[in-house]
């Protein structure tokens, strides 16, 4: 019996699963007019074969049927890829969505965010410590009408103002202060005392603009987010409400206010 040669193929470029056995009759013979087909099939792939492979155009022959499947496992794979592409952004952008905290600040309260801002960073003006009323005494306010417009005090809502009280405390210093703030908080808030006893509401409602932020990264369910959303909606309608009261409508000089310690500057 004639033995017959068999030469163990590997795609380059390919799963290895399309590696195979094949005869003599699958090989195109070394001649000049194999290669100049060969090199016209690699055109029409747009692939140049020689920077590809690094290897020389006849040293894996292929036959049309080869060329064929390679082009159809190449758009098989390039539409498997995109596929967990989407589904991987989907994926993302649902939890993202799920976790999303919004917080509506009314109109008169983002424009008084603007005059801060401008009172600060552009008049070198700052405001003077400690205010009154204080963030803590704000809350409570806050607190006593919600409880004398329903007739009962929530626990509910006690906590909620004690987790706002908390945030504030904790986040001024690290993101609620502007550059030209930070040497008055350094004068002005001494040892273990809390800036809610100290800052007022023009501080607190920065705070609001960071809350979506800080909140996505707390676990809380679905409906308990969207009942704190409504309480923290209708705790920004109360200062809008007391606007006038709460907030100063202008502030000092920084050479004013700079370097006082808290009672120094009454």
């Amino acid at each position: 019996m004639k033995k017959e040669w068999k030469f163990f193929v590997h795609y380059l470029g390919w799963n290895k699963s399309w590696d195979e056995w094949v005869g003599a009759d699958r090989l195109m013979k070394l001649t000049e007019e194999n290669v100049l087909k060969q090199q016209e099939l690699d055109k029409k792939q747009g692939v140049d074969k020689n920077v590809k492979s690094g290897r020389s155009a006849h040293t894996r022959p292929k036959s049309s049927a080869d060329v064929k499947a390679e082009k159809e496992d190449t758009k098989t794979n390039v539409v498997k890829t995109k596929k967990r592409k989407t589904e991987s952004v989907a994926e993302k952008e649902g939890a993202s969505s799920e976790k999303s905290v919004k917080i509506q600040i009314p109109s008169t309260l983002r424009k008084q965010l603007v005059d801060d801002w401008d009172f600060v960073n552009q008049q070198d003006k700052l405001v003077k410590l400690p205010r009154s009323p204080t963030v803590d005494e704000i809350l409570s306010k806050y607190l006593d009408y919600r409880s004398k417009k329903e007739n009962t005090t929530s626990d509910s809502l006690a906590e909620i103002l004690k987790g706002i009280r908390c945030y504030f405390d904790k986040a001024l210093p690290v993101m609620l202060l502007y550059k030209k703030e930070r040497k008055q908080f350094q004068d002005v808030v001494l040892d273990d005392m809390s800036p809610s006893n100290i800052y007022g509401a023009e501080h607190l409602l920065r705070l609001f603009v960071k809350l979506p932020e800080l909140l996505a990264y707390v676990s809380i369910e679905e409906e308990t987010l969207t009942r704190l959303q409504q309480k923290l909606t209708d705790f920004l309608k109360f200062l809008q409400k007391n606007q006038s009261t709460f907030f100063l409508s202008t502030y000092d000089s920084i050479k004013g206010v700079e370097g006082k310690g808290k009672g120094k500057d009454d």
